[in-house]
């Protein structure tokens, strides 16, 4: 397995929230990269929660992120793991986090449960626990 890190949507949002778990992501921050998609699903939750675009690029242009760009091949593995991870109700930024952890084998950080439960070939950690 690679000593990468692949974050999803909530891992990143837990480190800029200084929620619980926080301080896992920050050990693990500079080997951590982010799938585009998870990126623009933080984006989302900080703009719903009244941020201006400048105030979420301010918060997050000093984490010197490595944001990896959605491959073909990603695109189709998402398609092909939704049979798979629809009992589990994983969204498509869910499968796309996957997607990348497996091109990359690599591990998640999350802290979405469900997303633990994913039956694939990477290790996937919730940092809550």
């Amino acid at each position: 397995m690679s000593n990468k890190i692949v974050l999803d949507a909530s891992a990143l949002l837990c480190l800029l929230n200084d929620e619980p778990g926080a301080d896992k992501v920050v050990r693990v921050l500079t080997r951590s990269l982010i799938g585009a998609t998870n990126l623009a699903e933080v984006v989302s939750k900080l703009r719903e929660r009244g941020l201006s675009l400048d105030e979420v690029r301010e918060a997050l242009g000093g984490l010197h992120l490595d944001v990896r760009p959605l491959t073909h091949g990603q695109a189709m593995l998402i398609g092909d793991l939704r049979p798979a991870t629809r009992s589990l109700g994983l969204s498509l930024g869910d499968r796309a986090c996957l997607a990348l952890a497996i091109d990359l084998n690599a591990e998640i950080y999350t802290t979405d449960a469900a997303l633990t439960k994913a039956d694939a070939t990477v290790v996937t950690t919730n940092i809550r626990s």
